[in-house]
């Protein structure tokens, strides 16, 4: 994002004031120059080592002496090294001369456009003039001077002070430029000129004394400067080459981390250049891209393919974000991750589009070896200022979007606070309810049971188990909120393991001693997280053997984002707890993306309907139909029904002509704590029509 001090490519900002800063400085120039060859002339033709410090400055500004090249920022050009000799030994004029041929040769291997070379020509000038008016301020004899006196005396400080003066208005002038063309504060731009230039074009200046004093010797001996100069050209090219390799990701030349770290860093600050001289507020995007199924195509067709494949996606999200907008860039984070910088936005909105178009380059298969490949992926958006003001943040909200994308199915989303599981409070919260479930109190956490009533009979045949927490500085924690918390972090498996122990010895503290309680089934959630492995499994076993409850009388219901996050472990590890002889339930049914392969492959007792559905059936017709819908299909397959949120006696008697099984709601009973649910079945009879609890 950085611009170079006067890079030819795109039109400036600011066209009219920047050209004629840049006539000004030209004219001027002229003018000096013209003074100055009046007042000093040239040197005789038979002086040879004018013609050699001359020959030299040509020289020097080829491509094999200078420090950077065409696509460089700042170009170093050791032409000034011999030219301020030539104002040393003999003036402003010749110097000048001298200069303007370097300028000439450097501008035509350079490509610059003629504008930009008159511009160089011209700070030349006007920066030689201006040491030459210190050094004769100082009565410094410019008609070749011998070595002596140059290396000792006032005449040392004056030749200091000349060099420190170039320096200066050389900087002064060009870091203007720069401003007028590309914005942003002055100072900075200053500051930033004279720092980056200090070293290598004070290390020119101050070297020409020494050169001055080697041709009073011998003038043979200025040539050798070259060597010297040649030396340092490769060490900093291959330095540059270094630097670079660290930016750059190795397998698809695309920037890495690091890189766009830089890049952001430059975009923000010249976006709080803008708002500091008030002008209109602009939108930086960091878009975060994850590529989907990466890992099956390195397993299928091996790492090499995975690699081609990685440098095609880095090919067409360039060629995507270039033809977005400018100064977009796209780099790779590593493995399949992919990161784009969009700088120059109106909104968030302006985001969204953005994203959408460059993730419009995935949309044709790859075609490798003759084998079309699909890629899919899934991008997170984090927008500057709202959504952070530094790169970290913004990469941080950008991955939250990211998984939120991927969780909804979605291939984009932008970031929402709402989604974020990791600000302070949460992280916060998740570190209370971990030393709530590690203490060996029960640190506030119990079950609540809500009831399962057959709808045909009334008879309660099940109660779902739910979570409540009461914090002791907080106070009750909403279930969804401490589900959201938990979810993402391995507090998870410790809040299912808590879960299902609390379950299974609840069924065991029934037995035998609460006849209203007997032969009712217990339906306990689980996550993905918790399916991925067998642990859950083991766990039931277990504590089922060791409290001799019948499997049969524990549920678990999984969600459909758990079984397509990851089909072939989940059915793993469902087929094991089928085989206990635990019942396995399908919750939310409608909100996923269950197909009839899908639930034909599950082992399934039994579907829920969500609430979402249920609760619009009195008075939607479409919710009506769709659960109508639902619950032939489940029968169809074999499967239970259960109906969740049931409210009313309307949406109670519409789910019974439709041949729902079982339904739970507040029109029957609210979740409640295990004594107060065993006072609730004593008092209610164990078949009876279904009325409001």
């Amino acid at each position: 994002m950085e611009q170079s001090a006067l890079r030819n490519v795109a039109p400036p900002r600011h066209r009219h004031r920047f050209f004629a800063y840049v006539a000004v400085v030209i004219g001027l120039a002229a003018a000096l120059a013209v003074q100055s060859v009046v007042r000093d002339g040239l040197p005789g033709r038979t002086d040879p080592a004018f013609w050699v410090f001359a020959a030299l400055a040509v020289v020097a500004d080829t491509p094999p002496f200078v420090q950077g090249g065409r696509d460089e920022e700042a170009p170093t050009f050791p032409s000034v090294s011999f030219t301020f000799a030539l104002l040393i030994a003999y003036g402003c004029a010749p110097a000048v001369v001298v200069q303007l041929a370097a300028v000439v040769v450097a501008a035509i291997w350079l490509k610059h456009a003629p504008w930009r070379a008159a511009f160089n020509a011209a700070q030349y000038i006007v920066s030689f003039c201006a040491a030459g008016a210190v050094l004769n301020a100082g009565g410094f004899d410019a008609r070749r001077p011998d070595a002596h006196a140059l290396l000792g005396g006032a005449a040392v400080l004056w030749v200091l002070a000349a060099a420190a003066t170039w320096f200066v208005v050389n900087n002064l002038l060009v870091s203007t430029a720069v401003w007028l063309r590309f914005g942003g504060g002055w100072r900075r731009r200053f500051a930033r000129a004279v720092v980056a230039d200090a070293l290598p074009n004070g290390a020119l200046l101050l070297s020409a004394p020494g050169l001055v004093a080697a041709a009073h010797v011998d003038v043979w001996l200025v040539p050798l400067a070259l060597v010297s100069l040649f030396a340092v050209r490769r060490m900093i090219k291959l330095a540059a080459q270094r630097s670079q390799a660290a930016r750059r990701d190795p397998l698809t030349g695309l920037p890495n981390r690091k890189a766009l770290e830089r890049a952001v860093a430059a975009a923000l600050q010249e976006h709080a250049e803008r708002a500091e001289v008030g002008a209109a507020e602009r939108r930086l995007a960091l878009l975060l891209l994850d590529l989907d199924a990466f890992k099956q195509v390195n397993d299928a067709l091996g790492h090499r393919v995975g690699d081609r494949l990685l440098v095609e996606v880095g090919e067409r999200l360039t060629a995507a974000a270039r033809a977005s907008g400018p100064g977009n860039l796209v780099g790779r984070l590593g493995g399949d991750e992919f990161a784009v910088v969009v700088p120059h936005l109106k909104d968030t909105a302006d985001a969204r589009r953005s994203a959408a178009e460059i993730m419009s380059a995935l949309a044709e298969p790859v075609l490798l070896d003759g084998l079309p490949i699909d890629v899919g992926a899934s991008v997170g958006v984090a927008v500057y200022p709202e959504h952070g003001t530094d790169f970290a943040e913004l990469m941080q909200h950008a991955d939250v979007a990211m998984y939120d994308a991927k969780g909804r199915g979605d291939n984009l989303a932008v970031y929402a606070p709402e989604s974020d599981h990791n600000t302070p409070e949460r992280l916060s919260l998740l570190a209370d309810l971990r030393r709530a479930l590690e203490s060996e109190q029960d640190g506030g956490i119990e079950l609540y049971y809500q009831p399962q009533v057959e709808l045909g009979t009334g008879a309660v045949v099940g109660v779902e188990a739910l979570l409540r927490w009461r914090h002791p500085q907080r106070g009750p924690v909403d279930p969804e909120e401490l589900i959201r918390v938990a979810e993402h972090s391995a507090v998870m498996r410790l809040l299912t393991l808590r879960i299902v122990d609390e379950a299974i010895g609840q069924l065991a503290a029934w037995r035998g001693s609460s006849p209203a309680a007997e032969g009712v089934r217990v339906a306990v959630n689980v996550s993905v997280r918790d399916l991925h492995t067998g642990e859950i499994a083991d766990r039931i076993a277990a504590r089922l053997h060791q409290m001799s409850v019948d499997p049969s009388r524990l549920e678990l219901e999984i969600t459909e984002s758990a079984l397509m996050a990851d089909p072939r472990r989940v059915l793993a590890t469902l087929a094991r707890l089928e085989k206990l002889g635990v019942a396995i339930a399908l919750d939310d049914f409608g909100t996923g993306y269950s197909s009839m392969l899908h639930l034909r492959r599950l082992p399934l007792a039994e579907v829920k309907i969500d609430r979402s559905f249920v609760l619009g059936v009195a008075t939607d017709p479409d919710d009506a139909a769709i659960v109508r819908s639902m619950i032939d299909l489940a029968r169809a397959l074999g499967l239970r029904v259960v109906a969740e949120g049931v409210e009313d006696e309307r949406t109670w008697r519409m789910l019974v002509e439709a041949g729902c099984d079982l339904a739970q709601g507040w029109y029957f009973a609210r979740p409640m704590p295990p004594a107060q649910l065993l006072d609730w079945l004593a008092r209610r009879p164990r078949s009876t029509v279904a009325h409001s609890g």
